[in-house]
């Protein structure tokens, strides 16, 4: 049970490659691996976390106002994060910006608790949390580090490529986002069609 919600989160269901949702960060932060990686254990913490409350507290919330009550206690972890991140780590906090607070209405975290931690225990619930933060994190990572290589020359900061190496400065601005994504999400496509070819 445990390593199939992982799985799920990672490969089954990956929140951006295969349900594509949560894009704003994706698309925004991944300038660097530093700052997707960032990005993404944040939110895994945030899931994870809002994840098992909301399973435990799923019986004592009325229908009618549980989305209100599902906020409050994501923007209740969320501002934890945020001071975390603000005290022991001021310089990804100040790259990551006004995303770390908008973790708060994140497609992903909110989709879960709905379909998912209102539904079933907090151990299953903690569980999906964290694989669905883990594929998460594995794809605002590859995003971030095929960013950062083409665009920089570098990962997490460190250079990798020789300075004859060509950079490709569009993939570290906003086109780049959008032209790393589509070609990673066909990739993708492609492997998973011939996988299923082989299978059959």
């Amino acid at each position: 049970m445990i390593l199939e919600r992982i799985r799920n989160g990672i490969i089954d269901e990956n929140p951006t490659f295969i349900q594509v949702v949560g894009m704003c960060p994706v698309l925004a932060v991944t300038t660097t691996a530093s700052n997707a990686i960032g990005m993404g254990l944040a939110t895994t913490a945030v899931l994870t976390c809002s994840n098992v409350v909301i399973s435990l507290i799923r019986k004592l919330i009325p229908d009618e106002v549980r989305i209100p009550c599902y906020v409050v206690v994501i923007a209740s972890f969320v501002t934890v994060v945020q001071f975390l991140l603000e005290g022991f780590l001021p310089a990804l906090n100040n790259a990551l910006g006004i995303f770390i607070p908008l973790i708060v209405v994140n497609c992903i975290i909110l989709a879960r608790a709905e379909a998912y931690a209102n539904k079933h225990g907090a151990l299953e619930s903690c569980f999906d949390g964290i694989g669905m933060g883990l594929g998460f994190t594995a794809a605002l990572l590859i995003i971030g580090c095929v960013r950062e290589l083409l665009g920089a020359g570098a990962l997490f900061g460190q250079t990798v490529l020789p300075e004859a190496f060509p950079r490709t400065v569009v993939m570290i601005l906003p086109p780049g986002a959008f032209l790393t994504l589509g070609f990673l999400m066909a990739g993708l496509g492609v492997l998973k069609n011939k996988i299923s070819k082989g299978r059959g």
